[in-house]
């Protein structure tokens, strides 16, 4: 974790309130860090739903296969999150500590052993000694109380800069629930479902099967657009918690991911989505700058999204705009190489609001002043209209900075 914090980061960060139903512990485990909480304990009522998304890679981290196991069940009773080591790659050990954790976390809370969720990051490749932190487990439960949601944000950091968490209010029926949100990540972050650690809770009574739907469906323009260095982590878990309190206050059950009285709070779930996910973009190593990639006219929205990760992952268009530099050139580049359909000469480029190129060349009117002022902005958007239908995306990464090199350098030492 670098003591500089990003440039980037919100200027403020919002109160956050307890959600009925939801307890927080956090200590410090010093399980790679000396001087800050690495380990953070949920604990939830009994009745509690839960829904996840995990990483698409082909080698998940113990703790992932544990999630998806019991994710079956829909029920959750207590989430266990250590940082500093991501319990990745790590064979039957691996396996043996997650069960150990489980089996701890259940008894300290009075559970079975299905309504239990873990997960970890940081290093990936090294042991994780359960013995470490599972004895804390009793006692966090124990002393853990409703709030403290901040320092739940902050005992899941790692190359983090700054703890990303938010909150909503939104009508279910005729009564007001509350949804908070905590997510970590800087690097390893590309879209393929989650991209990092994110939990999200809400008092509102909704069954498991309604709540994945939510989650499910919230993921693609939100988390799953986002990428900061095209690498996806081994570790990617995003998980939904809903308590059901707010029943008590005349909020109804919705059973239905159909359901239209859950319209305001899809809504309301996607803007959190959306911006827990920026806050990591604009936490991304080493960034100084957030880029916002568009592109129009591609014969699908599919299609569109391909190119504009093309574009958003290229190391020479991300290393340009840290360079503040207005490479058009590498934009047509990185849309030639995604393997999606485009013609050369139909293709347009904005960086901003200034055309630069149209119809395959230079803009006429195009300005090297106008558009150098514009690069040295915080916030970079840059659109591509491919001219060949209408399929359209957008998609979110950072520059790509000395600093990211050397963040990750020298990461395990």
């Amino acid at each position: 974790m670098s003591d500089a914090v990003s440039p980037l980061a919100p200027k403020s960060f919002p109160k956050m309130p307890p959600i009925a139903g939801v307890r927080i512990a956090t200590a410090e485990a010093g399980i790679k860090y000396k001087g800050r909480t690495d380990l953070l304990v949920m604990v939830f009522d009994e009745g509690t739903t839960a829904a996840g998304v995990f990483t698409r890679s082909k080698c998940p981290s113990a703790p992932v296969d544990f999630c998806r196991k019991n994710l079956a069940g829909g029920k959750a009773r207590v989430l266990v999150v250590n940082s500093g080591n991501a319990n990745a790659f790590t064979g039957k050990r691996g396996r043996e500590t997650t069960a150990m954790t489980g089996e701890a976390a259940a008894k300290a809370v009075g559970c079975q052993a299905g309504e239990v969720f873990l997960a970890s990051t940081g290093v990936i490749g090294e042991p994780l000694d359960a013995g470490r932190f599972s004895h804390l487990l009793a006692g966090m439960t124990t002393e853990a109380v409703p709030g403290r949601w901040p320092e739940a944000g902050k005992a899941i950091m790692t190359t983090d800069t700054y703890p990303k968490y938010l909150t909503a209010k939104v009508r279910l029926g005729d009564a007001e629930v509350t949804i908070n949100g905590i997510a970590k990540g800087a690097g390893m972050i590309a879209p393929d479902m989650a991209t990092m650690l994110s939990f999200v809770a809400t008092d509102a009574p909704i069954e498991a099967a309604a709540l994945q739907d939510l989650l499910s469906r919230g993921v693609g323009k939100t988390f799953n657009s986002v990428t900061v260095d095209s690498d996806t982590s081994t570790s990617d878990t995003l998980m939904l918690f809903a308590t059901g309190a707010a029943e008590k206050a005349g909020a109804p059950r919705i059973t239905d991911p159909k359901d239209p009285r859950l319209a305001g709070f899809r809504r309301a779930l996607n803007r959190m989505l959306k911006s827990l996910a920026l806050q990591v973009v604009r936490d991304g190593e080493g960034a100084r700058k957030q880029v916002e990639v568009t592109v129009t006219g591609a014969k699908s929205s599919r299609s569109a999204k391909r190119v504009a990760l093309s574009i958003a992952n290229s190391p020479l268009v991300k290393t340009a705009v840290a360079g503040e530099d207005a490479n058009w050139g590498r934009v047509v580049m990185a849309v030639g190489k995604a393997g999606e359909p485009a013609d050369r000469d139909l293709l347009s480029i904005w960086f901003g609001d200034i055309r630069v190129a149209r119809e395959g060349e230079r803009d006429p009117g195009y300005s090297e002043a106008d558009t150098s002022a514009y690069m040295k902005r915080d916030d970079i958007r840059i659109t591509v209209d491919l001219g060949l239908g209408r399929g359209k995306a957008t998609v979110w990464t950072c520059d790509l900075t000395k600093e990211y090199v050397a963040i990750n350098g020298d990461y395990r030492s």
